[in-house]
């Protein structure tokens, strides 16, 4: 059965999916932007030594892993993941018992990145990434703008989850 949903679950549907929609904009458009405007060999250098923006497909999640294309069923693996998440979020934004703007924002900045991941997969069956920060031989993995909202969001929902009070479920009065 599922909890009742908290009166300020519509309100934090709207904020969440808003923040959503305009994160996978965002996302999309840049990605966008990368495939026509940047060769898949050439890197653009924007601040030799530190950074250049890419064209490079990921097959696998953050930092390249299972980035294998010997194998299909990371697709499968990562959908599932991204199809879980979406309903964390949702489940959460349903039961939070009270407003909260800035946990909606992560949680729909998390919604809105792994969406926009989840899009790429569907269309290229691997993620589009295009930022490259790197000092001398060494490179970060490559990624992009719904990589550093899943980031961002996924923080900023754990600092304000952690730092929130408990309630005891049956009392209602808040625990220590």
């Amino acid at each position: 059965m599922l909890p009742t949903a908290s009166p300020f679950a519509r309100r934090g549907y709207r904020f969440a999916f808003l923040i959503g929609v305009i994160v996978i904009l965002l996302d999309q458009f840049t990605k966008h932007l990368a495939m026509t405007r940047i060769p898949l060999t050439d890197p653009v250098s924007v601040i030799p030594g530190l950074f250049n923006l890419v064209n490079i497909r990921n097959r696998g999640a953050a930092f390249g892993f299972l980035n294998r294309s010997d194998i299909d069923w990371q697709i499968w693996l990562f959908a599932g993941a991204t199809a879980l998440a979406v309903g964390a979020i949702l489940m959460l934004i349903r039961t939070w018992p009270r407003y909260s703007p800035a946990l909606y924002t992560g949680l729909g900045l998390v919604l809105g990145g792994a969406l926009g991941n989840l899009i790429d997969r569907i269309r290229f069956r691997a993620v589009v990434d295009f930022l490259d920060f790197y000092i001398g031989d060494w490179h970060w993995p490559a990624f992009n703008v719904a990589d550093i909202a899943i980031c961002v969001g996924a923080m900023l929902a754990c600092l304000l989850l952690w730092r929130a009070p408990t309630s005891h479920p049956s009392s209602g009065r808040k625990s220590s």
